[in-house]
C-alpha cells in the first residue's frame, strides 16, 4: 500500500498538476534501498530532489535520533530547500512551482512558502489519538497529567516519544 502523501500525490496529478518529491538525503537513500532505483524511474510525472538534514552521516540501516532530526531540520533545511526551490523556478524542463505541500512536521516549509510568496499546505497522517493529543497537550502539562521533565520535549516530540514507549511487544 502506497503512503499517504504519495497518494496525495497522484491524486493532485490526476487533476493534471506536476509533482517534485523533497526528502532528505538519509531518508531518499532509504527510499532508494526500500523500493528500489527504479521506482523513481518508473513515475515520469514526479521528480524527485533532495537537501541536506544537518546531522552527520550516520548508519543508514538505523533511524535518526528524532528529537535531534526536528530540531536539526527547523534549524538547517529552509535555506537548502530555498535554493531547491529557486533552482526549480529557473528550469525550463519542469513548471513554477505554484504550492507547496509538507509534513506537519516540516517547519522550514512555512518559512519558505511566505519567503516566496506561495501557498503552503501541511499534510499530518497521525492518527486521531495523536492529533487530540497534540492538540490536548498544553492542557495536559496545565492540569499536570504530565510531570515537568516532559516540558523539555515539544508536543511533537513527546507524542513520538510516546509512540515508540506504548509499542505492542
Amino acid at each position: 500500500m502506497l503512503p499517504p502523501v504519495m497518494q496525495l500525490a497522484k491524486l493532485l496529478h490526476s487533476r493534471g498538476l506536476f509533482i517534485t518529491f523533497v526528502n532528505t538525503e538519509f531518508n531518499h537513500r532509504r527510499f532508494i534501498r526500500s523500493e528500489g532505483s527504479d521506482f523513481v524511474k518508473g513515475l515520469p510525472a514526479f521528480q524527485f530532489e533532495t537537501i541536506p538534514d544537518g546531522l552527520p552521516l550516520s548508519d543508514c540501516d538505523a533511524t535518526q535520533d528524532i528529537p535531534a532530526l526536528c530540531d536539526s531540520t527547523r534549524k538547517n533545511c529552509v535555506e537548502p530547500f530555498l535554493e531547491l526551490l529557486t533552482k526549480l523556478n529557473s528550469s525550463p524542463q519542469v513548471p513554477t512551482v505554484t504550492c507547496i505541500v509538507s509534513d506537519r512536521v516540516i517547519s522550514f516549509a512555512i518559512k519558505a512558502a511566505e519567503v516566496l510568496g506561495i501557498p503552503e499546505v501541511q499534510f499530518w497522517t497521525a492518527s486521531a489519538c495523536s492529533f487530540m493529543g497534540y492538540l490536548q497537550f498544553s492542557e495536559l502539562l496545565k492540569r499536570g497529567i504530565f510531570h515537568s521533565q516532559m516540558k523539555l520535549f515539544s508536543p511533537m516530540e513527546l507524542l513520538i516519544n510516546l509512540s515508540i514507549g506504548f509499542r505492542n511487544e
